[in-house]
């Protein structure tokens, strides 16, 4: 049965390492038959979560800018993969901004049931992603119904094009076409 797969990539830098990751899974799991909605937080808007919970009552941030509406789509999705360079071993700053702002969600029925994440850095140890995948997994327990599917990292990428060629561009594409 064909999923509805939402890829939310996290990089602004155009034609990053963890975008080539995240392009690679959404064709593997295009090929698989799914339906992909790619949505990339270059060029977005997205401002800072105000703790202010009127999402809770409302449904939605009262901020009118980009997040409400790949909210709206993360509600919406059967899985949801996050794609993110590693910075000073931790997710973007705009995917963590992204995550607080989703806050609106807590209280809703959602669909999402599985997640992955990806990610790059230029530093190669496999402890690399640990901290940003706890993140992640903060976020993730908070919707009882999901669960961390995968998880796929790709250090020793520092500039564009990097990971041109490397074996988990394949990985990727693997795992997206078995979502």
């Amino acid at each position: 049965m064909a999923k509805k797969i939402v890829i939310i990539s996290t990089s602004l830098r155009a034609n990053s390492n963890s975008d080539a990751l995240a392009k690679a899974f959404a064709e593997g799991a295009e090929k698989a038959g799914n339906t992909v909605e790619y949505i990339s937080l270059r060029g977005k808007q997205i401002g800072f979560c105000m703790g202010c919970l009127a999402c809770q009552a409302k449904g939605a941030c009262v901020l009118k800018d980009d997040a409400n509406p790949i909210a709206e789509s993360v509600l919406n999705a059967d899985v949801v993969v996050w794609a993110t360079p590693i910075y000073y071993y931790e997710m973007s700053g705009q995917m963590k901004v992204l995550i607080d702002r989703m806050n609106s969600m807590f209280p809703k029925n959602y669909k999402f049931r599985d997640i992955y994440f990806l990610s790059t850095a230029a530093e190669d140890e496999a402890t690399t992603p640990a901290k940003a995948e706890a993140g992640l997994q903060g976020w993730i327990d908070c919707y009882p119904k999901c669960q961390l599917k995968g998880s796929l990292f790709c250090g020793g990428v520092t500039d564009i094009g990097d990971i041109k060629g490397n074996a988990k561009l394949k990985a990727a594409f693997d795992m997206g076409f078995k979502a």
